[in-house]
Order: structure tokens, then C-alpha cells, then sequence
């Protein structure tokens, strides 16, 4: 969960929460470190409800000028779609089980019909953070990533080469332009100028990411009508109906909010906390406390929301316990949190929180002889191996709870780096971050493609709302825009469905950067994820060993992607 992360930092805060706080706030920016995020069209058969829709547009018809294949087929045309289509799926011929719908190719694409868009190109400006940010490099230090800027940056660019050799981008071609940033992730005055010099200057159609921990960018831009992927988003539907140019690709902390609500509700309140480390604490009913990151004054009211909710369904919150990422008192303030759950009667920790600080909170119950149960709510990178795997593990060894990453296979084997081997004939520059860095390019291009030949920023919007949702995985997230019966309103977050982990220690195996070592994440059932409103009503699964996958050697049967020849370039 991310109540309180999804908020900017006030410019009264002090001087040393105003350098390491905001590190809070990239995870809703990277998410995760092997995520695999590819917006795919077709297949699946979920029952769900129909969603309102909002005066910003909805799901429905593609753009004008738009045919993929399976509209063509339903409309009896026979059309040529190109040597990048397999037509027996009209699908891309990608080795990729998610592959997009093929798109047919149109002899006018209507010139410069946006700004930044001519009949021959497509301006995006991707954004690049300060080498001496202190969120980055707080947050990289941690896990040890090695890759550069100049790595990175070499890797969006092979991701292009490759995407637009497939993808229907009706006779244009993306010019990549990077931007490199005037101020830190903090600053929104630089990030207002860089977003006025990403419209102006740069003249961008689209901009793939931005600061972590400002709003102002995306403000900025959207005002300006420019698309903006991986952005720092607001955290209500009202926010993006405002600005229905910014998408992020990772969910909303109110969507993750509600899978956790209903997991705690459904599989875990009102049971014995049979995986608490002592057995006094096993055997009591569980009661859950609440450890969650502090960053402004909205922290609070989302903590209260949480609790209300909760004690709506009948298991109020014991313990509401706050803290702030600030390494000089995260010790300190460890002691007091821990010291206030343990005398609440806390049987299990419900955290919101970034995934540095278990590190300390973890060490410290310890010192302090407690041994609770640890409720993971899906806080990015908390549920990362990598991470992990700095726990206390007598503690960690007691974690479960809610993940929106996927059932992990060999990293050799994940979307981002086999497509990228395999389409370019060498693995990825940025052999850390290439699973954070493919979405953004993934999804430009399904956007692109559905919006047809006439691109503005509305088409796009309408393209990517168009696009179905894709056969339900294990291996891959439900990525869906707009109304398709998930949430009560027009979504413009990414990530829709979500799983349950738990943590083994004693397993051995690569974590996210490809480092082998004793500890990993159970994924339960094997992965098996659920959208809002499907999580089962029983007790929960973690810890049971029957059906749990740790790390498929390669994708399930079912999700294996057809083999193409490569396009050699």
C-alpha cells in the first residue's frame, strides 16, 4: 500500500527529511525492479461490472483511421498487415505471450496533426535525473545497481529500434531527445522549467518519466497537453480527469489501498496469527498495527481512512504508528514504533511503508525480543528479493502478504531482457534496470498504434482505452487505461490485478540483479493473481508449500511465447 508515499513533500519540512524522505516517493515511479509491463490487446474472460464513465473519455471504439486485426476480421476486410504481423494470431510477430494486436498501415497519416508530430516523426523527450540525486542514489545504493546514465539511456534507445520495427506507428518514428534535469527530485521550480523547456524547446509529444517526488512536472505538462508515461500522478480519479494526459504505468495508492482492504478482510482478520515468530503471539486472534511512512500532512488522514475501513468490517486498527525516512533518527524512532506496537497487543504489522526502513525496524523488534507477523501491502521494492533480503530474516521469515509484481522467472527470462537479446542480439546496456525502464516505451507504442494515423494526445488516450484486456498470467500484470469494469471510475494507472507472497529464507536463488543467495518470495498458487472484488474468502495460503513457485526457470506452458526468427538489427 501507498497512502502516504503519493504525496509531495511541503516546502516546511526540515532539512534533512527535505534530502532523504522523498526517497519514499520513487516507488511510485519505478514500482518494481523486474516488473514486466506490456499493453496487450485481447483474450480473457473476466465477469465484470461496467464502469461509469468521466467526462475525459472511456473505453470503446478505437480512434478513426485505427484497424487492428481482430476489427478487420469482425468487419470482413482483408488487409495486409505487414511482415512484423503473424496473421495466424494477428498478433506481433514478438516472442512475447502478450504481444499487441496488429494494426494495419494507412497511405495518409495526416501529416503534423499534433505538436510535436509531423508525418515522419514523433517527438519524446525521455527525462533523466541528476548522477548526485540524493533519492537515487539513497535508493540505488541500497541494492548495489550498477547502471549508468549513458547505459540506460542506450538501452531506451535499442527498446525504440525494436518497438518501432513491430509496432504500427503509420510512417513516423520516435526522436528521442533526453533532458537532463536542472534540480533534484525535490525542487519543483526546476521541474516546472524542465517541463516548460520538454514542451517548448524539445517540442515534445510525450515524455517518458520525471522527478520522483513533485508533482509540478506533471502538472506542467499536462497543462501544456503532453503525454507523460511514467509520471508522478495524483492518487484520485478526479486528479487525472483533470490531467488526461498523464499515465502512470503502476497502479494508485487508492487501488492497491482497496486489494489490500479486501485481503486483510477476506483471508487474514478474525484468525489465530499462526505465523508470528512466538508462540504467545501465535496463539492469539490477530491484531493488526499499522507502520506506515509519514511525509506530509495527508499521511495522517489516509492512515485514519485505512483504520475506518477496517473497523468497518468489524477489525480495527490497534496501532497507528508513523515515521518519517530520515536516517539520522530512524533508529530512534524504530525504538518507539516497535515499542508502541508491542504494547498495543500488536500480533501482526500491516506496513505502508519504503523498502529501506525494515532494515532497521526489523533489527530493532528483535533487540526488543518481538517476533510479530509482518503484512506486506505492496509497498514497492519492499516485496523485491533484493530488498528482502536486508531484513532481519528471524523477523522476515514471519512476512506475507499482498504483491503486485509478477510470479518472477530468470531474469535471463523476463520480457525486458529476452525481447531486448533477442530483437538486438545482445542483453540490455542496463542490465539492472531494463524491467523499470521497458514499460514506458511498451506502452507509448500501444498507445501510438491504437490511436491510429491522426496522433494528438486525445487519439492516444482514446487508442490506449480502446485496448482489451489480456488473457489473465502469472508471469504477467493485468495493464489496462480506462473503463473495462475493474475500477468504479476511468482508470489512468497501469497496474490493475495483484498476488500473495511470502518469504522463505532458507530458499536459494537469484534475486532481481541476478545475484544467488539463500532467500526469496513464495508466490502462492504460483502466482495466481486477482483483480478487485476476486480475492477468496478463506484463510490465507502463505507458508503453504503446495503450489508455491519461488522462480519458474522459464514462463508456465500456458504463457510461453510463440518462437519468430529475429529481425537481425
Amino acid at each position: 500500500m501507498q497512502p502516504s508515499i503519493d504525496r509531495p513533500v511541503g516546502p516546511d519540512r526540515g532539512r534533512s527529511l527535505r534530502r532523504w524522505g522523498p526517497v519514499a516517493a520513487i516507488l511510485v515511479v519505478v514500482a518494481v525492479i523486474a516488473v514486466v509491463v506490456a499493453v496487450s490487446g485481447g483474450g480473457g474472460s473476466k465477469k465484470v461490472t461496467a464502469a461509469p464513465a468521466t467526462s475525459a473519455g472511456s473505453g470503446g471504439p478505437s480512434p478513426t483511421g485505427a484497424l487492428s486485426f481482430s476489427e478487420a476480421k469482425k468487419e470482413g476486410k482483408h488487409v495486409d498487415f505487414g511482415p512484423g504481423c503473424d496473421p495466424t494470431v494477428g498478433r506481433l510477430a514478438m516472442p512475447d505471450h502478450s504481444a499487441p494486436e496488429c494494426y494495419a498501415p494507412v497511405a495518409d497519416n495526416g501529416g503534423a496533426t499534433a505538436a510535436g508530430v509531423t508525418a515522419t516523426t514523433i517527438n519524446v523527450v525521455l527525462y533523466e535525473a541528476q548522477p548526485n540525486d540524493p533519492v537515487l542514489s539513497f535508493l540505488e545504493g541500497a541494492i548495489a545497481n550498477a547502471d549508468t546514465p549513458s547505459e540506460v539511456e542506450a538501452t531506451y534507445r535499442g527498446y525504440v529500434k525494436l518497438l518501432e520495427h513491430y509496432y504500427q506507428t503509420y510512417g513516423r518514428k520516435v526522436n528521442l531527445e533526453v533532458l537532463h534535469a536542472s534540480g533534484v527530485s525535490t525542487d519543483e521550480v526546476a521541474a516546472r522549467a524542465d517541463a516548460v523547456k520538454a514542451a517548448t524547446e524539445l517540442g515534445a509529444f510525450a515524455v517518458w518519466g520525471g522527478p520522483v517526488l513533485t508533482r509540478a512536472w506533471a502538472d506542467e505538462l499536462a497543462a501544456r497537453h503532453v503525454i507523460c508515461l511514467g509520471c508522478l500522478g495524483g492518487n484520485t480519479p478526479d486528479w487525472f480527469a483533470q490531467r488526461p494526459t498523464v499515465f502512470p504505468v503502476v497502479s494508485s495508492a487508492q487501488q492497491l489501498e482497496s486489494h489490500v482492504i479486501e485481503y486483510l478482510a477476506k483471508e487474514v482478520t478474525g484468525r489465530p496469527a499462526s505465523h508470528a515468530g512466538d508462540p504467545a503471539l501465535a496463539s492469539r486472534t490477530r491484531k493488526l498495527g499499522y507502520l506506515y511512512i509519514s511525509t506530509d500532512e495527508t499521511s495522517q488522514k489516509v492512515a485514519d481512512d485505512l483504520n475506518a475501513q477496517m473497523s468497518a468490517k468489524g477489525a480495527p486498527l490497534a496501532a497507528l504508528v508513523p515515521y518519517t525516512l530520515d536516517p539520522a533518527r530512524l533508529q530512534e524512532q524504530a525504538a518507539s514504533a516497535i515499542a508502541k506496537l508491542k504494547s498495543a497487543g500488536v500480533t501482526s504489522v500491516v506496513f505502508g511503508g519504503d523498502p529501506v526502513a525494515p532494515a532497521t525496524f526489523t533489527k530493532e523488534a528483535t533487540a526488543q525480543g518481538w517476533f510479530p507477523e509482518w503484512i506486506l501491502t505492496g509497498s514497492a521494492l519492499v516485496d523485491t528479493t533484493v530488498f528482502a533480503r536486508t531484513y532481519d530474516q528471524r523477523q522476515w521469515a514471519h512476512a506475507f502478504g499482498v504483491s503486485q509484481l509478477t510470479a518472477r522467472v530468470e531474469p535471463e527470462q523476463s520480457t525486458s531482457y529476452r525481447l531486448y537479446q533477442w530483437g538486438l542480439g545482445t542483453p540490455p546496456p542496463a542490465k539492472d534496470t531494463s524491467g523499470v525502464l521497458y514499460p514506458q516505451p511498451a506502452v507509448f507504442y500501444a498507445g501510438v498504434q491504437a490511436a491510429g494515423p491522426r496522433l494528438t494526445a486525445d487519439s492516444f488516450r482514446q487508442g490506449l482505452f480502446s485496448i482489451p484486456p489480456a488473457a489473465p498470467a502469472v508471469t504477467a500484470e493485468s495493464v489496462t487505461f480506462g473503463n473495462h469494469g475493474f475500477w468504479p471510475y476511468t482508470d489512468y494507472n497501469g497496474i490493475d490485478d495483484a498476488t500473495e507472497v511470502w518469504w522463505n529464507p532458507t530458499a536459494v536463488g537469484p534475486d532481481e540483479i541476478r545475484r544467488t543467495a539463500p532467500g526469496l518470495y513464495e508466490y502462492v498458487d504460483g502466482g495466481r493473481r486477482y483483480l478487485p472484488g476476486q480475492w477468496p474468502s478463506h484463510d490465507t495460503r502463505a507458508f503453504d508449500p503446495n503450489g508455491a513457485v519461488t522462480v519458474y526457470a522459464k514462463p508456465p506452458p500456458s504463457e510461453t511465447p510463440r518462437d519468430y526468427p529475429p529481425p537481425g538489427l
